[in-house]
């Protein structure tokens, strides 16, 4: 929680600014426009600063989750209780749960700045990828929250997917990961969730499949995430994509003997 302390204590607050620091400051009641402007004038302006990511993705997961959740026209409960489940699951203080709805908030109101957020977003982020994909299957479970996927939420994912470099065929790849888990009607069903899961069709080699394998557990490992600055409350988030992926693969891998 070493970036909320920052952030509080108003250091964080001249190294931010932009649309996230803008969404932040409102979240907040704070002033964060100028950041960017200053801390561009000093060498020690640092867009991939481990505490300025945290509160980069703290900022744009759950203002941009406000806006996924508004796509078709309407706010459902279950797309709150999403949000409230991932504040739960981050065991926010009441502090930050506060500003997380605060940030869900303004993501609802019209004139959401979202590619000028995303693109902010990637740049703070050096472009990380696993940072960006767990951000994406974050949207993703919100988008699906109410059991339906609406077609302006379709189109919001697969932009969102676009503006951080995820080809379509990715995109479709992570509402197996990012979605909610559906109730296998038979052992078949289940089998076919698990191949969706990794990412391989039933063709795949073993040695094709244990590649997938390893590949998702690396991205979504908790430790290397939080050093590429998933805020250290995500990392429960992290921990139960690793258990979907082993338990996914250990489906596969007894299907085949």
């Amino acid at each position: 929680m070493a970036w909320w302390g920052t952030l509080l204590g108003g250091t964080l607050g001249y190294m931010f600014g932009g649309p996230l620091g803008a969404l932040l400051g409102a979240a907040l009641g704070r002033n964060f426009d100028r950041g960017i402007t200053l801390t561009d004038r000093h060498a020690g302006f640092d867009p991939g600063q481990q505490e300025r990511v945290q509160a980069a993705f703290f900022t744009a997961t759950f203002s941009v989750m406000g806006h996924v959740a508004k796509a078709d026209g309407k706010v459902t409960r279950d797309e709150i209780s999403a949000a409230e489940t991932i504040m739960s699951q981050m065991q926010l203080d009441p502090q930050q749960r506060k500003a997380a709805k605060q940030l869900f908030n303004e993501g609802k109101k019209a004139g959401f700045p979202l590619q000028d957020v995303l693109v902010q977003f990637r740049r703070e982020c050096h472009r990380r990828h696993n940072l960006e994909q767990i951000f994406l299957e974050i949207q993703i479970a919100t988008a699906m929250a109410d059991g339906t996927l609406h077609t302006a939420e379709r189109k919001i994912i697969f932009g969102i997917g676009a503006t951080l470099g995820f080809s379509p065929a990715d995109v479709e790849h992570l509402f197996s990961l990012g979605g909610p888990q559906r109730p296998a009607q038979n052992r078949g069903q289940a089998l076919e969730q698990a191949y969706e899961i990794l990412g391989v069709d039933s063709n795949a080699t073993d040695a094709e499949v244990k590649k997938a394998y390893r590949r998702l557990m690396s991205q979504h490992h908790p430790d290397k995430l939080i050093a590429k600055g998933l805020p250290e409350e995500m990392i429960r988030l992290a921990t139960e994509k690793t258990q979907r992926i082993k338990a996914a693969y250990e489906r596969v891998k007894d299907s085949r003997g």
